[in-house]
C-alpha cells in the first residue's frame, strides 16, 4: 500500500516555493496590493528626513502609510505606482513648509470627518506646487491654507461616497492670493471654492457632478476663464467679490435646486463675455450686483441657450449692461422673480443689442441691426415671476388662454421686462461649444450631441 501522506512532499506540494506561487496567483485573483513600504525596503519617513532642502526625492513603486509630513523645501516625485494611503484617519499628506513640489502620486483615504477638514493634502506654506496628482476617496482633496503663491495644476480629484452636503470641497483655497488653479479634472465633489484669496487665476478645469463648480467667497481679482462645469448644482457662484473677468466657460447642465450656470450676488467689477450658458435651470442669475452704485457690469458676447430661464434677476437690479448676447430658445428668455419694478439695465448699448430667437422684426436696410425693437414681455411670464408654481402648466392651454386674452383685451398689459432698441439679426458666435464634455449614459451622450448641434445649426449662416 501506497502512503500518498508521504508522497505529496516528494511532489512538491508542500514546498516553500509551491506555496508561495499559490500565495502570489491568491493575491492577484483578489486584488490584493503586494508592495507596501514595508516590502520595498524605502523608509519614506526617515528618507523625507535626510533630504537636504532643495533636494529631489523619488519616491519608488509602493504603498506608503500617512500622515506623510514635508517640513523642508523639496520635491516629492512619485514613480509609477507610488500610493500616498491615509488608512481613513486624518490628512494624508502635509505641507508645512514653503516651496514644496508634490508630484505623480495616488494619494487616497483620507478620515471622514467634516468638522476636522480631512484632506488628501493639506498646506500651511506659501508656493506649493500639487501636480499630476490622482487624489481618491478623500473628504477634502487640495487644501491651501495661507499659501499664497502656489499652484494647482493637472491633478484628477474625487471625493468619498457620501450625501453631497457631507463631502469636502475638491480645492479649496483660503487666504491664498496669487494662485493659479488650473487644467484639473474634478468629479463627485463638493465645491471648487475660494475664500479670501485675491489675484487668482482659475483656467481650463473641468468640474462636473459637484455642488458648486466654481465658487468665490469674499474674493476677487481673478480671471477665470476656459473651464467647463456640467451636471452640478450650480455651475459657477459668484458672492461677496470683486474685479472679476470671465470668459469662454462652459456651464451646461445644471441642475439642482437652484440650476444657475452663473450665479452672481453682491459682487462689484464683473467683467463677463464669450460664455456659454446651455440647459441649465437658470443662465444667469444676477442679484444685487453690481452694489456699488459707481459701477456698471458688461455682459457681452456671450450664449444662453435652452435653459429654462435665460437671464433671471432680483426687481433692484440695476447697472447692468446687455450686448451681442445669444438668447436661443429659452424657455422664458428674461425673469424678473418677486415683485417691484425692473429698470436701469440696457440691452442696447452703443447702438448694437442683442440676438433673440424670437424676435420677429425685419432688417431692411442690411445693417445686420433690426429695423422694430424688441421687446420681452408675456402676461403668463408675468404670473410666473410672482408665482413660480404655475411653471406647472408651461405650454397647456391654460397658457395658451391667458395669452389669447391678453392680445384680444388690450387693457391686460404685460410688465415689459426688457426692451432691445437695436436687436442682433444673426447669434453671436459659440464659445468653445466642442469642447463641452458630454453626458456618462448612452442616452444622456446623443442628448447633449443632438442638443450642440442645434445650436451649431444655429451659427452655420455666421460661420457661412
Amino acid at each position: 500500500m501506497i502512503n500518498t501522506a508521504r508522497q505529496i512532499p516528494r511532489a512538491g506540494w508542500c514546498s516553500t516555493a509551491s506555496w508561495g506561487v499559490l500565495t502570489i496567483a491568491y493575491l492577484l485573483l483578489y486584488g490584493v496590493t503586494l508592495v507596501s513600504a514595508d516590502d520595498t525596503g524605502f523608509d519614506l519617513a526617515q528618507t523625507i528626513n535626510q533630504t537636504p532642502e532643495g533636494g529631489v526625492l523619488n519616491v519608488p513603486a509602493g504603498v506608503y502609510y500617512g500622515p506623510i509630513v514635508l517640513d523642508r523645501p523639496i520635491m516629492l516625485i512619485g514613480q509609477p505606482g507610488a500610493v500616498l494611503d491615509g488608512r481613513g484617519d486624518g490628512d494624508v499628506v502635509q505641507i508645512n513648509a514653503p516651496d514644496v513640489t508634490l508630484r505623480g502620486f495616488i494619494i487616497r483615504n483620507t478620515g471622514d470627518i467634516l468638522d476636522r477638514e480631512n484632506s488628501g493634502i493639506v498646506v500651511t506654506a506659501p508656493r506649493a506646487t500639487i501636480e499630476d496628482n490622482r487624489l481618491e476617496d478623500v473628504l477634502f482633496g487640495v487644501y491651501l491654507k495661507s499659501s499664497p503663491g502656489s499652484h494647482v495644476r493637472r491633478n484628477h480629484i474625487t471625493s468619498k461616497d457620501l450625501d453631497l452636503p457631507r463631502r469636502g470641497d475638491c480645492i479649496r483655497l483660503w487666504a491664498s492670493d496669487n494662485s493659479v488653479i488650473e487644467d484639473n479634472t474634478i468629479t463627485d465633489g463638493r465645491d471648487l471654492v475660494m475664500w479670501y484669496s485675491n489675484n487668482l487665476i482659475v483656467r481650463r478645469n473641468t468640474v462636473t457632478r459637484c455642488r458648486y463648480g466654481i465658487h468665490f467667497m469674499y474674493a476677487g481679482q481673478a480671471t477665470v476663464e476656459d473651464n467647463r462645469l456640467t451636471d452640478n448644482s450650480v455651475g459657477m457662484f459668484l458672492m461677496y467679490t470683486k474685479d472679476l473677468i470671465l470668459r469662454r466657460n462652459v456651464m451646461a447642465r445644471n441642475r439642482g435646486p437652484s440650476g444657475f450656470g452663473l450665479g452672481i450676488k453682491d459682487v462689484d467689477g464683473a467683467d463677463i463675455r464669450d460664455n456659454l450658458m446651455i440647459d441649465n435651470r437658470v443662465g444667469i442669475h444676477i442679484d444685487n450686483s453690481p452694489s456699488n452704485v459707481d459701477l456698471t457690469h458688461r455682459f457681452q458676447g456671450n450664449i444662453l441657450a435652452y435653459n429654462d430661464i435665460g437671464l433671471g434677476m432680483l426687481p433692484n437690479v440695476t447697472r447692468n449692461e446687455f450686448v451681442g448676447n445669444g438668447f436661443i430658445d429659452n424657455v422664458q428668455q428674461v425673469a424678473v422673480f418677486g415683485g417691484g419694478k425692473f429698470e436701469g439695465n440696457s440691452f442696447t448699448v452703443e447702438g448694437r443689442g442683442n440676438y433673440w430667437g424670437d424676435y420677429r422684426g425685419f432688417d431692411m436696410d442690411g445693417d445686420g441691426l433690426g429695423d422694430v425693437e424688441h421687446r420681452v414681455a408675456s402676461v403668463f411670464e408675468n404670473l410666473m415671476d410672482r408665482q413660480p408654481k404655475l411653471r406647472l402648466f408651461l405650454f397647456s392651454p391654460a397658457q395658451q388662454a391667458i395669452e389669447s386674452a391678453a392680445k384680444a383685451f388690450p387693457v391686460v398689459q404685460p410688465k415689459i421686462r426688457a426692451i432691445d432698441t437695436a436687436p442682433l439679426m444673426n447669434p453671436p458666435r459659440p464659445p468653445s461649444i466642442a469642447n463641452a464634455p458630454p453626458r456618462s449614459s448612452a442616452m444622456a451622450t446623443a442628448g447633449g450631441l443632438m442638443l450642440l448641434a442645434g445650436v451649431s445649426v444655429l451659427f452655420v449662416g455666421w460661420r457661412g
